[in-house]
């Protein structure tokens, strides 16, 4: 059984508490849950993001798509 985390303590301000309570509200949680869940839904959107830059930086590296990737501006530049 995995060890249970400490409990995290937040100073929201008033915009962010505003937030938290639509959330809970939104989704039918309480204001606990919709913390957790947002937590856990920006971790994963940041987690796409670098693989998204990742693969990026990859495609840019290989000369076959770079140079596709010139073409294809220069034809949305003539169709322009």
């Amino acid at each position: 059984m995995a060890p249970v985390p400490p409990p995290v303590s937040l100073r929201l301000g008033r915009n962010g508490a505003k937030a938290l309570d639509d959330l809970a509200r939104l989704r039918g949680v309480t204001k606990a849950e919709a913390a957790r869940q947002a937590i856990e839904e920006a971790a994963e959107r940041e987690r796409r993001k670098g693989g998204l830059r990742a693969e990026a930086a990859r495609l840019m590296e290989d000369p076959a798509y770079a140079e596709e990737a010139l073409e294809l501006v220069e034809l949305l530049e003539e169709l322009a």
